[in-house]
């Protein structure tokens, strides 16, 4: 069985970090550098770098930083933002990334996931998937969760996974910066109907939503942004907590 793993997320801007809730509002949330180094030494598993303003112009800046973060850190680190082509995945992966998250690009052109893996190899390879709950069903959503797809999250992670993905970063919209909890319901829909690890994201508010997503689901990563960057909870503090409830932590 795999074990859990704590992933920040660091929401990259301008080369700041960002936080806002329902992928609205942003507000100002440290150098990414300062958080990430500060993560590692509280016992992040992973972290996870999203250039939410993925230009052309901010492609060579964002390489640059990833280039940075990697020389600071050893914890394995994810990378995503407006990736949509080999090229630009070998540039971060040589900058120092382990693995590379695409969303919108996958979507658009789901063959660039096997490209990917078979250049790169599946384990390097994450789909982000943004979903919400519309009209009863749940949909794909992309360009940063505001354009509906015609896709629905079910089928799409599967799908991902036959096209050679080696991981799902699952994140409920409905949930996102809200603390209310992850969204156990689709979580576990989706981490039970694929064979690759699904990590969760959305909604983290307390150490017992931790424990609720890795009790109640397959998930086996758990991540999380503003609770972590704004000092809600301490990395140590809810790994020492997990483990007192019997939970197998990394």
């Amino acid at each position: 069985m795999l074990k859990k793993r704590i992933i920040p997320c660091l929401d990259i801007k301008d080369g700041t970090t960002v936080k806002g809730i329902n992928f609205e509002g942003l507000r100002n949330a440290g150098d990414p550098i300062e958080l990430a180094k500060r993560y590692e030494k509280e016992g992040a598993d992973e972290l996870v770098f999203l250039d939410i303003t993925a230009t052309i112009e901010e492609r060579k800046t964002f390489a640059e930083l990833v280039r940075k973060i990697a020389s600071e850190i050893s914890i394995p680190f994810t990378v995503g933002g407006g990736i949509s082509t080999v090229e630009d995945v070998r540039k971060l992966l040589e900058a120092g990334a382990d693995k590379i998250s695409i969303n919108s690009s996958a979507v658009k052109n789901p063959q660039l996931i096997s490209e990917l893996a078979k250049e790169f190899g599946s384990q390097c390879i994450v789909v982000a998937i943004d979903t919400k709950l519309v009209n009863g069903s749940d949909w794909v959503h992309i360009k940063g969760g505001r354009e509906i797809t015609e896709l629905k999250t079910f089928g799409w992670a599967k799908k991902t996974e036959q096209l050679g993905a080696g991981e799902i970063l699952l994140t409920s919209m409905d949930g996102d910066g809200t603390k209310n909890g992850f969204d156990i319901r689709i979580t576990s829909l989706i981490a039970e109907s694929v064979n690759i690890p699904v990590i969760a994201s959305g909604g983290a508010g307390n150490i017992e939503h931790f424990e609720h997503v890795f009790n109640r689901t397959k998930a086996t990563g758990a991540l999380a942004a503003s609770i972590f960057h704004f000092g809600e909870i301490k990395i140590q503090d809810l790994k020492n907590n997990l483990k007192s409830k019997k939970l197998a932590l990394r």
